[in-house]
């Protein structure tokens, strides 16, 4: 696992996955370059064993603390029924300037484009796995995660912290990295944010000697996905790293490959087992 300010770093070189309100109808919260600086004294308490999802819960606060215009009220809160945790909202801060509380949804996401999958471009973004889509994640959100702030447990809840749901106005903070097949890499992609695009993917028998062999490589741990690949120092040959695609692969896991072609030339592909 690499350091906490790599990953870091990687939080903040993140795109949203669109950048106005017209696709989904849902609201982005815009984050500010001003607060994408790294203290040489960064300091954010994450435990090693930490998945991915939880370290940029951690980050997206870091970067909120570090923010002036913003003040968090909560984040978390868990909301329940009957004792039963019907649902969460993530974030709750207070906007300095509009003087106003939003509600943000926080989501990070690695999407593959599979043209073969749909007829319609935003049913192809799939999950590396094939166990979950982007119009699936749209769906939660606006079917569940943000209805919630206006079910009767959670107003009752809010009310105990001296809030009220039609005082808060409903964003979602959606960050993306997203992957195309290699032969679609100078093809321009609709709708979402191309400075998404992080790298490509290939199918497990596209990976051969002969377009490979020269290369050198590295799987990461998910927690390091956001990472910078120019930040690894151990690199593996082509046989090598053979073997440990064989056992991911096995298992129907699609690993996330760093790749490097020479001392600053680093590229990110997925291996697919589907």
């Amino acid at each position: 696992m690499l350091s906490i300010k790599e990953q870091y770093q990687g939080f903040l070189d993140s795109h949203l996955l669109w950048k106005d309100d017209a696709l989904f109808g849902l609201s982005q919260f815009i984050t500010t370059e001003s607060s994408k600086i790294i203290p040489n004294d960064l300091h954010i308490n994450i435990s090693d064993n930490e998945v991915l999802g939880k370290r940029i819960e951690h980050f997206f606060e870091y970067y909120l603390l570090k923010n002036k215009h913003y003040n968090i009220i909560l984040k978390s809160l868990q909301i329940f029924k009957n004792k039963i945790t019907i649902g969460e909202l993530d974030f709750l801060i207070e906007d300095k300037r509009q003087q106003s509380v939003l509600h943000i949804e926080l989501i990070y996401k690695f999407y593959l484009y599979n043209p073969k999958t749909s007829e319609t471009e935003l049913e192809r973004w799939i999950g590396p796995n094939q166990k979950d889509s982007l119009l699936e994640k749209v769906n939660k959100l606006k079917e569940k995660q943000l209805p919630l702030l206006y079910r009767k447990e959670t107003i009752l809840a809010l009310e105990e912290l001296g809030l009220h749901c039609n005082n808060i106005t409903q964003q979602i903070c959606f960050f993306g990295n997203l992957f195309l097949p290699l032969s679609y890499l100078h093809t321009p992609i609709l709708h979402l944010n191309k400075d998404c695009i992080q790298g490509f993917w290939i199918h497990s028998e596209e990976f051969t000697t002969e377009k490979y062999s020269a290369l050198l490589f590295y799987i990461p741990q998910k927690k390091d996905w956001i990472v910078h690949p120019k930040n690894n120092k151990v690199w593996l040959s082509f046989e090598a790293i053979s073997k440990q695609l064989k056992t991911s692969l096995s298992k129907k896991k699609s690993p996330l490959l760093w790749i490097k072609s020479n001392e600053d030339s680093f590229s990110k592909c997925f291996i697919v087992w589907w």
